[in-house]
């Protein structure tokens, strides 16, 4: 196997144990995350990546700093639910892999630019849905609330909106791919865009 393969398969794997681990034994595992991480640290390392300990800090119900209402609402969450909350996160890097496997795909049939940007739309806006499907109802209803009044559907801005807002298809496909720095950040996670050539080696 590979090292890029290998450090694939740990991306993978000891993402989700160290999360089981913090859950137990947060002290002793903050500096297990980060060292975890550090043998794969290359540019053929992509995907999800833990860099930091999900934050001990009690819930804070004071107003947000935030521009980036997830952020508000991991902030309000307990840490046993901040732990589940970057699962959940992590669930949704996968998804965003996908579709960047997806794009190299449609780029290598030499389909359209559009044709590209509204498949990944659609792929992001579906994989929304899924990851929600993890959160409580509450924040549930407060995400699409935020979306029915900003985009008009509660998933998210369409094709469409996206091109009216970017100009091009490009960077419609560009922006259906990008995680949120801000809410990575807040979990301790960075999304890191694969090329192709990583993507279909694992």
């Amino acid at each position: 196997m590979s090292l890029s393969s290998l450090c694939r398969l740990a991306g993978r794997v000891v993402p989700a144990l160290l999360v089981a681990q913090f859950a137990v034994l947060p002290l002793q595992s903050a500096s297990a995350a980060e060292h975890a991480a550090l043998p794969c640290r290359s540019s053929a390392v992509c995907g999800s990546v833990i860099v930091a300990p999900v934050s001990q800090a009690a819930p804070d119900h004071g107003p947000c700093t935030s521009p980036e209402p997830v952020v508000c609402l991991i902030r309000a969450e307990t840490p046993r639910e901040r732990e589940t909350a970057r699962d959940q996160r992590m669930s949704y890097h996968h998804l965003l892999e996908d579709m960047e496997r997806r794009e190299c795909t449609m780029r290598a049939e030499q389909r359209s630019e559009e044709d590209i940007a509204r498949t990944l739309v659609q792929m992001r806006n579906d994989a929304k849905d899924v990851v929600r499907a993890g959160m409580t109802p509450e924040q549930v209803a407060e995400l699409e609330a935020r979306n029915w009044k900003k985009y008009g559907n509660p998933l998210g801005p369409t094709a469409d909106q996206l091109y009216l807002k970017y100009g091009s298809w490009e960077k419609v496909t560009e922006a259906a791919t990008r995680s949120s720095a801000a809410v990575d950040h807040e979990l301790g996670l960075e999304f890191r865009h694969c090329a192709c050539e990583v993507l279909q080696t694992v």
